[in-house]
């Protein structure tokens, strides 16, 4: 990293969610080709479904599977009643090491955050599921709506909320896995290290300040 690179200590840290903390693509993938099934549309392979995991799942309905607004709506319903059903343990496969870093931040002091394009209510029963809900400051993921679905406007709620709460924002980090981690923190001036174990492509590491490849890399960022 450059001199000019913000560094620690962080007065406050947002993560994303799927492909950061938690390896969710075998659900989410599943869950996508039975949504596909229960609508009578062509089911890709797994590895074409991939481009659904991260960014908002109603963009993937209308980008990836073609879908007329409309249709990308009906899908969306259909997919997040299979989630309910699915419960979040489908869900929960963390990256090893990362549970412990959280509780380490936590510890420490560190403001956290999650800023993810899951659902709000379903990112918050993960968090339940997993012991962490009393880690996190301020969890914000995608409204009922998909009126807050882009990453930046979830980073915004997530900031107006940390902001209301009193914390200091004045040198705040974001940790993701995707380009839109990057696009949508960048547009609120908040610096994003990148994980490379989550499923995003090298290339989408651009713009990031730094790219981690283990949790013990991250942890030497963040503590």
């Amino acid at each position: 990293m450059t001199a000019q690179t913000p560094t620690k200590p962080w007065t406050c840290i947002l993560f994303d969610l799927d492909g950061t903390i938690t390896d969710s693509a075998p659900s989410i993938i599943d869950r996508l080709s039975r949504t596909l099934t229960a609508l009578g549309r062509p089911v890709p392979s797994p590895a074409e479904l991939v481009p659904f995991v991260g960014p908002p799942i109603l963009d993937g309905f209308r980008d990836v599977a073609d879908m007329t607004p409309d249709e990308a709506v009906e899908a969306l319903e259909v997919y997040r009643s299979f989630a309910l059903s699915d419960g979040p343990a489908a869900e929960s496969h963390v990256y090893p090491g990362m549970l412990g870093l959280i509780r380490d931040l936590h510890a420490a002091g560190i403001p956290l955050a999650l800023a993810t394009s899951k659902g709000e209510a379903q990112a918050e029963r993960v968090l339940a599921y997993l012991d962490l809900t009393d880690c996190f400051s301020v969890v914000c993921g995608s409204s009922p709506d998909e009126t807050r679905s882009a990453k930046a406007d979830i980073v915004a709620e997530a900031l107006r909320r940390l902001r209301e709460q009193g914390i200091d924002l004045s040198h705040t980090v974001m940790v993701g896995d995707r380009s839109h981690d990057i696009e949508g923190a960048g547009e609120h001036g908040v610096p994003v290290i990148m994980v490379e174990w989550g499923y995003g492509s090298p290339a989408e590491s651009v713009g990031s300040i730094a790219v981690v490849h283990s949790v013990d890399q991250l942890r030497a960022l963040l503590l």
